[in-house]
């Protein structure tokens, strides 16, 4: 090529495709483990670490599960996992807002994952790379919380395009905000028709037993 020939390339294109061939490969890889990989995705503060301790507590009797806590800097959320008797990894992503399904494996490796049989992603607090990223997770579930406002599935389109499962937060909060529940079901659905929505409140417990029995069914079907 001459120094004077202009030539573009578009790196994005290329490395998001050889990342969805790896993940595809990963999510394989688990099945082999008897594994059931869950990618967690919302923005800070939507009260992500606290639905995975009332799900944990939900299913630690039928399987043995280990958290992975991604962050850019720090170890809050690792520690409070580990206060609650659970198994975690803490996951600094040096400066990304993202895991791809590479740093999945390392992580899955890092915290011995074919000895458990659910291992669980909090991923870095961000409603827009996180959702970019195809970590080779079994299911993507993302949590909005009611403060947030009911509008965020049209601004974010991809993280609820990308969903399994769509768990909004804070409901025992819905008189003291203006949202509107039935709007963010059909903001949901133009996004993605498929993705079930469970309202519920991590601090009263409400609403937490039925995600747990619908992700129970999902995992049985592949590890059992």
């Amino acid at each position: 090529m001459e120094l004077s020939e202009l030539k573009i390339i578009d790196l994005k294109e290329s490395i998001l495709a050889d990342n969805d061939a790896d993940a595809a490969k990963l999510r394989g890889e688990t099945k082999d483990m008897g594994v059931y990989y869950i990618n967690v995705m919302s923005s800070p503060g939507a009260g992500k670490t606290t639905t995975l301790l009332n799900l944990i507590d939900q299913l630690r009797s039928d399987y043995r599960i280990g958290v992975l806590e991604a962050d850019i800097d720090g170890d809050v959320d690792t520690r409070t996992m580990l206060d609650a008797g659970v198994a975690s990894v803490q996951l600094h992503t040096g400066g990304m807002c993202h895991l791809d399904a590479d740093m999945s494996r390392q992580s899955l490796r890092e915290i011995g994952a074919e000895d458990l049989d659910l291992v669980i992603l909090e991923n870095v607090g961000n409603l827009v790379c996180p959702a970019e990223f195809d970590t080779g997770a079994d299911l993507d579930l993302v949590i909005l919380s009611v403060p947030e406002g009911d509008d965020k599935p049209l601004k974010y389109p991809l993280m609820f395009e990308k969903a399994d499962l769509v768990c909004l937060n804070k409901i025992d909060a819905l008189e003291a905000f203006d949202f509107d529940l039935d709007k963010f079901r059909a903001n949901v659905a133009l996004r993605n028709p498929d993705a079930p929505v469970f309202p519920y409140s991590a601090a009263t417990g409400e609403g937490v037993r039925e995600i747990a029995d619908w992700l129970r069914a999902k995992i049985d079907a592949k590890i059992k």
